[in-house]
């Protein structure tokens, strides 16, 4: 992918970069920088109407920090009550419903899924992830 900057971020590259995360095991050396795949994140999100969020961590209050911040980022007012889990746990949140689940997870990703909906097919209806848990903490 050739060198891009918030300032050059085009949806179709913002998108390319996000997808960079799909389900993948990757070294840090790989991972884009956060300032990138934070504007990506923002101007893709721009063009759905909502965005659904999985988070899957090593602990709820990780999932928690992770759920709080990306939903601050991406504008909700929501405050979700997260439900305690000893263990590995996978949180979803729908900001349009207000409902928040969480269960064990055995599997090996960490991070967070967002699910971008939308109405039309000329907006983004698609899922980006695994991004870092810490994306929008830093």
């Amino acid at each position: 992918m050739p060198s891009l900057d918030s300032e050059n971020l085009t949806l179709d590259s913002a998108q390319a970069v996000l997808k960079q995360f799909i389900c993948v095991e990757r070294s840090t050396a790989a991972v884009p920088e956060a300032a990138l795949v934070r504007q990506a994140l923002l101007l893709v999100a721009a063009h759905s109407d909502y965005q659904i969020l999985g988070i899957c961590a090593d602990t709820i209050a990780e999932a928690t920090a992770a759920l709080t911040a990306y939903l601050l980022a991406l504008g909700y007012e929501a405050k979700p009550d997260v439900p305690t889990l000893e263990g590995s746990v996978y949180v979803k949140f729908n900001p349009k419903s207000d409902r928040c689940h969480v269960a064990p997870y055995n599997g090996t990703h960490r991070g967070v899924l967002v699910s971008c909906q939308s109405a039309y097919d000329s907006d983004v209806n698609e899922t980006f992830g695994h991004l870092p848990l810490e994306l929008f903490s830093s």
